[in-house]
């Protein structure tokens, strides 16, 4: 199986090359700019998207939403249904749609996260926001300075969690900032913010807090290679698979 990389340059990416090119077989890698890369023989390095899918069998993309959207386009206009495990955050309604469309002929896993640890927390803390009907839901996240997307796409997939545990619309309960006289808060609204700075690589903390006792539940990244070696795993899985539009937690069996 020959794997594919989008975003090879990217800080994920680099550390999915070194992985694979050890240990599985490097396809193709969407390729622009400069790099001090090593890519292993046979690998074919490119910025055409036609040429790159070509070469492989399985892609993960950790690249930015115009990459994604080509990456998709690029597939269903040339019939090249390849399995894609896509991680990419901060699409627009249009590449959401996008995503479910290559799903109807390919097999499409997307998770705003690929750290197994987080795929659990988002099956613990749904349970405890249908649990816990009463206490009120406060998300934080911290990233390092070079995130471009606010709040991270983990975050709100955790609030979406929590939303859908007690049948709340999270775009119509979410709050993202306070500022000044802005009243008590309300029973329904779910808090999400976002704190950046440094070199984190990533801590998401999502808090139930009720009169007289709270519950807090963190996870907390240390190094870039979970990511990469969820998304791996989860390749190795996907790849077996029917077309369909499936989560981190399909692979996993939660």
């Amino acid at each position: 199986m020959k794997f594919g990389i989008v975003g090879a340059t990217g800080r994920v990416g680099q550390i999915l090359v070194k992985i694979i090119k050890e240990n599985y077989e490097l396809g193709s890698v969407i390729f622009e700019g400069k790099s001090d890369l090593e890519f292993p023989k046979g690998c074919v390095v490119t910025n055409d998207f036609k040429t790159f899918l070509e070469n492989c069998d399985v892609v993960i993309d950790f690249s930015a939403p115009v990459a994604t959207q080509k990456l998709i386009e690029t597939a269903l206009e040339n019939n090249l249904n390849k399995a894609l495990v896509i991680a990419t955050t901060g699409f627009n309604d249009h590449q959401k749609n996008l995503l479910i469309k290559a799903s109807e002929t390919m097999p499409v896993l997307y998770a705003t996260n690929m750290s197994l640890g987080v795929a659990v927390l988002n099956k613990v803390v749904e349970m405890v926001s249908k649990t816990l009907e009463n206490f009120e839901i406060e998300i934080v996240e911290m990233h390092h300075r070079y995130k471009k997307d606010a709040p991270s796409g983990t975050a709100l997939t955790l609030a979406e969690h929590c939303a859908k545990a007690r049948g709340l619309d999270l775009d119509k309960v979410r709050v993202s900032g306070r500022d000044g006289i802005i009243g008590e808060r309300t029973k329904d609204e779910i808090a999400v913010m976002a704190l950046r700075g440094g070199d984190i690589v990533g801590r998401h903390t999502v808090g139930f807090y009720n009169d007289g006792e709270f519950l807090e539940f963190n996870h907390t990244a240390t190094s870039r290679e979970t990511f990469a070696q969820g998304a791996i795993k989860v390749a190795l899985w996907l790849v077996k698979q029917k077309p369909g539009f499936y989560s981190i937690n399909d692979a996993l069996g939660l």
